[in-house]
């Protein structure tokens, strides 16, 4: 049986530790647990993350309403965005949205995280690719991220923030520190003069090191279709896969039309020039 109260606090946990690690700035960033198949818990809006206790966490159902809160707390405007991941992933258990910085600069930058560069990266987010802004509280999130949601257990939200899902609460949010770190350690390795990337035999090496530990969740070492026929896989196209986004950023989401050329057939080398071209522009302005 579902303990609720003891849930209540593994979310307050999960608040103050994205608040202690700089993943949210004020009241900023929400949390949700899936208890049930019409019962949710999820952190309320207006309240800094770091400071909740379990009298602060609402209960709702699967649309969104309110089941139980206590006095003025409401649930989190962004709980749409939480119910379209439960809704189109029956795997996942528990949600997490935060704004840690250089995820979310990479978010701003409108760079997706696809560079091959650290084995624990590789083997346990694959990629993390970029849904289109939305403005806050309305549909137009859901909509962006329903887009990967079948295909990744983590997402950037252009000029937005982070959002990851997993069958735990303590899942999500360590996704959520590795998403963080790769993003760091991609950006620091940048200000270094460039990444020394994986060979697309070795990332394939590693995704079979995946396979073998049995890991749940989406990857492209399960998914992109591209990657089980033999071709390029989503790592190897530097984030600029031939998806046919009309906003042309190409983003990587394993529906089998990554290759080893983005927009227009430019060479992969090129392609990765021009993001670190844009990264530095962005860094140096």
């Amino acid at each position: 049986m579902v303990n609720e109260f003891e849930i209540k606090k593994q979310i307050c946990d999960i608040g103050k530790r994205i608040y202690n690690r700089n993943m949210v700035a004020a009241n900023d960033g929400n949390i949700s647990v899936k208890i049930s198949d019409n019962e949710f818990l999820c952190t309320p809006t207006g309240v800094s993350k770091g400071f909740m206790t379990p009298e602060y966490i609402c209960k709702v159902d699967a649309k969104g309403n309110v089941i139980s809160a206590n006095g003025k707390f409401k649930p989190s405007s962004e709980i749409k965005m939480h119910m379209r991941v439960y809704e189109e992933r029956p795997d996942v258990r528990a949600v997490v949205h935060a704004h840690p910085v250089y995820a979310t600069s990479f978010a701003i930058a409108g760079i997706p995280l696809t560079q091959p560069i650290m084995p624990e990266a590789v083997i346990a987010l694959g990629c993390v690719p970029i849904a289109k802004y939305g403005r806050p509280s309305t549909m137009e999130i859901p909509d962006a991220v329903s887009e990967y949601v079948q295909h990744f257990d983590a997402v950037l939200l252009e000029n937005h923030g982070a959002l990851t899902y997993s069958d735990s609460l303590l899942s999500a949010y360590l996704k959520m520190e590795s998403v963080e770190f790769y993003a760091q350690l991609l950006y620091q390795s940048k200000m270094l003069g460039g990444p020394k990337e994986f060979t697309p035999q070795q990332v394939e090496d590693l995704y079979e090191i995946r396979r073998q530990f049995g890991m749940t969740g989406r990857h492209p070492a399960n998914l992109c279709p591209n990657e089980q026929a033999g071709k390029p896989s989503c790592h190897s196209c530097g984030g600029n896969c031939t998806c046919g986004h009309e906003s042309g950023k190409g983003e990587c989401h394993g529906d089998g039309s990554c290759g080893g050329h983005g927009q227009g057939g430019e060479p992969i080398d090129a392609l990765v020039a021009d993001i670190t071209k844009k990264v530095m522009e962005q860094l140096n302005k």
